[in-house]
């Protein structure tokens, strides 16, 4: 009886997995198709971008580099236009602090 109990829920979980990712897939398909029929709907948005730098000792030190307009698109999901990703208008609102890191190359020993 377990065992029937534990394979009739593992094919309900299945088929649910199956519909949540055809729900997103047109979700996305939908926004897309808008995105691109109403011309590339961009805007764009002040960010305060930081610059992390490496020091010795394993320390970082920590930049302010002013503010900057930064492209989004103005949809649900992130879109590629003007050969770039742009995050939705929405997200980078929230999220509007950008961090640049500074990668040091050392110099090889022969």
């Amino acid at each position: 009886m377990r065992y029937g109990l534990r394979m009739g829920l593992m094919r309900t979980v299945g088929r649910a997995a199956r519909y949540v990712l055809l729900g997103a897939a047109i979700v996305y398909a939908v926004d897309w198709s808008v995105f691109e029929l109403r011309g590339p709907a961009m805007s764009t948005v002040t960010v305060q971008k930081f610059l992390k730098t490496p020091l010795k000792g394993n320390k970082l030190e920590f930049d302010y580099l002013g503010t900057a307009d930064e492209s989004c698109s103005r949809t649900l999901f992130p879109q590629y236009a003007a050969s770039v990703w742009n995050p939705p208008c929405w997200w980078l609102q929230r999220h509007k602090t950008r961090w640049e890191s500074v990668q040091l190359k050392l110099p090889r020993l022969p």
